[in-house]
């Protein structure tokens, strides 16, 4: 896996609120996402205060609270998601972790790397929390590990 856990749900959580905006306003509860997601309660609250401590999201206690997206889910990139809780190191550390690999001193990975690196990069960066939640809803894509008729 090229991202970590955390960033997955966090760009999981992150598409569920912006799917949610599109036909509600108003702040989408965390345990509602916790639930939805299938995702730790505990763990999607520390990735949610990333989060809002990157400005993607604000959040609100109490009960009606939960969290909203900071900004329109159209000013939002799939890269912003990922630089807010794993970092830009994906776009710029050796695949093996070899520390000091480079064009000078390439690991065995270091070109194919390099190349698969700048197009997930330009994909994450061109792709919006908006468009990807449209495609969510037009093509019925699922956002969690549940498997069609498992949820109860």
């Amino acid at each position: 896996m090229i991202l970590s856990r955390a960033c997955n749900y966090g760009i999981l959580a992150s598409l569920y609120i912006a799917k949610e905006e599109r036909t509600k306003t108003g702040y989408t509860s965390i345990r509602h996402l916790s639930e939805e997601l299938n995702i730790s309660f505990h763990f999607l609250t520390k990735i949610l205060q990333t989060l809002t401590a990157e400005g993607i999201l604000h959040s609100h206690k109490g009960p009606k609270g939960g969290v909203m997206l900071a900004r329109n889910a159209d000013e939002i990139t799939i890269l912003d998601l990922v630089y807010a809780i794993d970092g830009e190191d994906i776009f710029t550390e050796c695949v093996l972790g070899l520390p000091g690999c480079g064009n000078e001193e390439p690991c065995p990975m270091h070109f194919q790397w390099a190349e698969v690196r700048e197009n997930l990069k330009d994909m994450f960066e061109h792709k919006t929390l908006a468009e990807t939640a449209g495609e969510v809803e037009e093509m019925k894509l699922r956002l969690s590990n549940f498997v069609r008729g498992e949820k109860q």
